[in-house]
């Protein structure tokens, strides 16, 4: 029998430790989720974790308050209904934080229309059995653009009271455009390109959106006007869906769907064009108005 000489046992010494390691480093996947588990479990039951409730109601319905159950739940839902109707009406008669919000629901609803089934149309330009894609690749340059665009707001100087309509109108179109040039030229790096330029103008306006929005608030009414905005673009969404999609609406194939949605982006940029130019005719005939010097008309 062979006897290891003294230089390999220390070798063997030296890496016995290191093997050992490697061994309860191996086992570190399989145990850690043990810790993530818990926290996860430990937040879910603090965040749901509601002391003053049991004894808020008991509380209201105390020999002191003279209310009964009913009296007591209906008057606090109906408080807060009305509270939430006068805020509504008061943040929508605002004409600019309405003009945008309807844009912000309007092109969100066309956005995720895009987003959610442009990997069908891709699929179709170039089948990914046949050859390599890069959509994965492309999502994410689209992504890092779109944040390098947002970044760039800051740099814009216009002034949005007075320009922002016909600004809005004119993106619709190019978004448009490229949502078209995406559905109807047969190049996947053409639809590529177009899918880039898209989310980038989009996530561009978005951002102007939500700061013009934002201005016009106070903060405690963020929520319900984002809100508000979100729940109609997502009930459009889904309307759109049913009639253009589903198979119990008009089921499309994915090109006749994008062309559609290049027309509801068109109709958008339209509908602004026209809001926006009579808007700014009228600024400037008040601004010729009152300014020294100008003609007073007489009743």
């Amino acid at each position: 029998m062979d006897v290891p000489a003294p230089g390999a046992r220390r070798a063997a010494a030296a890496r016995a430790p290191a093997a050992t390691m490697l061994l309860r480093t191996a086992r570190v996947p399989r145990e850690c989720w043990c810790v993530p588990t818990a926290l996860l479990c430990a937040y879910g039951f603090f965040a749901s974790l509601r002391p003053s409730e049991p004894f808020l109601t008991p509380y209201l319905l105390g020999s002191d308050k003279n209310l009964t159950e009913r009296e007591e739940s209906k008057p606090d839902r109906l408080l807060v209904l009305k509270v939430l109707w006068k805020d509504f009406l008061v943040c929508y008669s605002s004409r600019p934080l309405l003009c945008w919000s309807v844009w912000w629901a309007l092109s969100t609803c066309g956005y995720f229309q895009v987003v959610n089934y442009t990997q069908g149309l891709w699929e179709q330009v170039m089948p990914s059995r046949n050859a390599d894609i890069y959509n994965g690749g492309v999502e994410a340059v689209s992504t890092l653009l779109g944040a390098v665009a947002v970044f760039a707001v800051g740099y814009i100087k216009i002034s949005w009271s007075t320009w922002g309509e016909m600004t809005l109108s004119l993106f619709s179109l190019l978004i448009a455009a490229a949502v078209y040039v995406m559905d109807k030229v047969d190049n996947i790096w053409v639809c590529y390109s177009s899918y880039v330029i898209f989310r980038i103008i989009y996530m561009l306006l978005i951002t102007i959106a939500t700061f013009q929005i934002a201005t016009n608030l106070s903060m405690e009414r963020y929520a319900l006007v984002f809100g508000v905005n979100t729940f109609i673009a997502l009930a459009l969404q889904t309307l759109l869906t049913l009639i253009v999609v589903d198979a119990s609406g008009l089921g499309l194939d994915i090109t006749t769907q994008f062309l559609i949605y290049a027309g509801y982006f068109a109709l958008i940029a339209v509908i602004f064009l026209i809001n926006g130019a009579v808007s700014v005719m009228k600024k400037y005939r008040r601004r010729r108005d009152t300014e020294p010097g100008s003609p007073v008309t007489s009743a």
